[in-house]
């Protein structure tokens, strides 16, 4: 059987226009996903207590579960679609802390424990991280 040019060249449009339908639908409906379940939360307390909650469906949520695992007097700061560290200083884990929000794993690991010896730590290490959806 012979096939026109015309009708192959038919054929590989409409597979053509298939594929990108079905990768542009995955990549919508991920994207809705993702959007849907991207608030997170890191509580901060003293002694090196904290709590983390992501991929929650809002931010006050995340917030208070953070706060419920967090033992004492915490802080608590969101993440959207980033990442967030907690350092503490080994030599006295009840005295200076640093912790960071950054939109890579990487920045908020660095920027959490310069905080940690800027706030006068000696042996600064990280204690925690989450990262919230695409963070």
């Amino acid at each position: 059987m012979i096939v026109s040019t015309a009708a192959a060249q038919r054929r590989a449009l409409i597979v053509l226009v298939l594929t990108l339908l079905l990768g542009a639908s995955r990549f919508i409906s991920e994207g809705f996903v993702s959007k849907a379940r991207a608030a997170g939360a890191f509580a901060v307390g003293k002694c090196g207590a904290y709590g983390q909650a992501f991929d929650y469906p809002a931010e006050a949520a995340a917030r208070a579960a953070a706060l419920k695992q967090c033992k004492g007097d915490c802080t608590a700061v969101t993440m959207k679609r980033a990442c967030a560290a907690l350092s503490v200083d080994m030599a006295n884990p009840c005295g200076a802390h640093g912790y960071a929000v950054a939109p890579k794993i990487s920045g908020s690991l660095n920027a959490a424990t310069k905080k940690c010896y800027e706030f006068g730590g000696k042996e600064c290490v990280i204690r925690a991280w989450a990262c919230d959806a695409k963070g």
